[in-house]
């Protein structure tokens, strides 16, 4: 289906007079692998008036008194926290879940959107159409079926909870701040047909919003989404290609997931 969809967009752009950014995958033993993901413990983000972070809890470690080492524990987590997936179902009642999701579909060419100059001016920026169309006017149309990542340098402030979030009041969410994604800037990207989209930060809509309309428009197209991101600087604008793994949680609408790109050695 990807491949179709991207001829089309091809085709659909030769007509129009423009070139589409289409990549075609790496082969692994010419490609460098980069982990876009935070790891889990105690320092794990989560959102504000989550009931509970990150738990990991010893069942045993040491010696078993048959002759070998032994550790296990148990973890507990929200399902939207750290680095992790939102299925459709997040924010659109009867749309995908976690198990839905075909995992060909969360393997995609990557273009990276880079807005750090806007972030670093304004903690509240939201990504417009005019940075998409600024990308596009330099590299081409984004294929349908691409991975759509925002990078705003955000990242370098995990795991500084008031840093990173704007405000650090236990179970309030009233005074978040840090970029995130225009709801006309999710439009396009629902028009170009994307495959998925990640940012940096914890969240896809910005830290004020109050009615997500970004979520519910990925959402309502079955679009996921990734965020809290990292090691966006080690990504190139295009040619890179990237797995989103999401723990798969068969009902869930949303789950921790280790995202990795292929970068071109």
């Amino acid at each position: 289906m990807r491949a179709l969809l991207t001829s089309l967009c091809f085709l659909i752009g030769m007509n129009l007079g423009v070139v589409v950014v289409a990549q075609q995958a790496p082969r692994l033993d010419e490609v460098n692998l980069v982990d876009l993901s935070h790891a889990y413990d105690d320092s794990t983000l989560f959102w504000p008036t989550s009931p509970i972070a990150f738990e990991h809890n010893e069942l045993a470690y040491g010696p078993s008194g048959n002759g070998y080492f032994y550790s296990a524990y148990t973890f507990a987590t929200p399902e939207h926290g750290g680095t992790h997936l939102d299925a459709p179902i997040h924010f659109a009642e009867d749309a995908p879940t976690v198990g839905d999701l075909d995992i060909n579909e969360l393997y995609a060419p990557v273009v990276v959107i880079d807005v750090i100059a806007h972030a670093n001016t304004d903690r509240n920026y939201r990504v417009l159409p005019a940075d998409i169309e600024a990308f596009e006017a330099q590299h081409g149309m984004i294929a349908a079926g691409t991975a759509v990542l925002i990078r705003t340098g955000w990242s370098r402030f995990w795991p500084e909870l008031n840093a990173y979030l704007g405000d650090d009041t236990p179970g309030n969410a009233d005074n978040l701040s840090f970029p995130g994604i225009a709801a006309e800037t999710a439009e396009l990207l629902v028009q170009r047909q994307v495959a998925l989209v990640g940012i940096d930060t914890a969240s896809i809509d910005y830290g004020a919003s109050t009615e997500f309309p970004v979520h519910v428009m990925l959402a309502s197209n079955n679009i996921p989404a990734l965020e809290n991101l990292t090691n966006l600087n080690l990504l190139p604008e295009t040619g890179a290609w990237m797995l989103a793994a999401p723990m798969k949680i068969g009902e869930g609408s949303g789950a921790p997931a280790r995202v990795v790109a292929f970068v071109g050695r």
